[in-house]
């Protein structure tokens, strides 16, 4: 597995910016923000925003923003909200689930992001057995026994979970390494790798391991790569996966 970039860390957790969007739909290069919340240094920010395209009828029956909502809101691009997070994401490490999505809508609205943690790519690295059903951030809320006030898909409640989430994924990591800061480092490091899945946890093959799989029906996985990459999903743990068996 290829090695990611190592990012030095300075002053641990102070650094660490809890962040969660919501979105006008969820196509990557199409879609927009149109409420964004974030956590740094302990302090909670929450604004919504008009976004350049309506939100889709499919995201308000997710979120319950609807384009009446934000209709009177400015856009997130250069303003007030947007050159803040700039400024703290220049020196920062972004912490989100399913960073790559927040991060291409971030990056849509003109940010840049330089250092990440993405919670779920880390709930799959140390899920080696494949037990967790679903990654999903509510589902690991329950899963993992997390005692959080709040709903769901709200971008405030969400990172009220994601910080849970981050807190019990942190205190896994320091099982190995001790000092925060070292920890903290070893969770970027893994956000910026793809994960190799052992086991199927869904389909005809659910329950059994990937390699077996490959053994007895190849074209099983052949059919499955062909199909992300046609879909253009965004599930770069699966294609890694799937490209790591068949180049055997």
């Amino acid at each position: 597995m290829p090695v990611g970039p190592a990012f030095p860390i300075s002053n641990g957790m102070n650094k660490l910016i809890f962040l969660d969007t919501e979105t006008t739909g969820n196509e990557i290069g199409k879609d927009r923000l149109c409420q964004i919340c974030y956590k740094y240094d302990g302090n909670l920010k929450t604004n919504y925003f008009k976004p350049p395209i309506p939100i889709s009828v499919k995201a308000m029956s997710v979120t319950h923003i609807t384009n009446k909502m934000v209709e009177d809101k400015e856009p997130f691009e250069k303003s007030k909200t947007s050159k803040e997070l700039q400024a703290l994401l220049k020196d920062g490490i972004l912490v989100a689930h399913n960073a790559k999505f927040d991060i291409a809508i971030l990056e849509a609205e003109g940010l840049t992001v330089s250092n990440y943690i993405c919670t779920l790519r880390i709930a799959r690295h140390f899920d080696e057995n494949n037990l967790i059903p679903e990654y999903g951030l509510q589902f690991l809320r329950y899963f993992l026994d997390l005692e959080i006030e709040g709903g769901a898909h709200d971008a405030e409640s969400d990172v009220n979970v994601l910080f849970a989430v981050f807190q019990r994924l942190l205190a896994k990591v320091k099982e190995k390494i001790p000092n925060e800061e070292e920890a903290i480092n070893k969770m970027i490091e893994i956000s910026n790798n793809p994960v190799i899945f052992k086991k199927f946890n869904f389909g005809k093959y659910k329950g059994e391991l990937v390699e077996d799989v490959f053994k007895k029906d190849r074209g099983y996985l052949e059919w499955m790569l062909k199909t992300k990459l046609a879909d253009g999903t965004d599930d770069e743990d699966w294609i890694f996966t799937l490209k790591h068996y068949l180049t055997q």
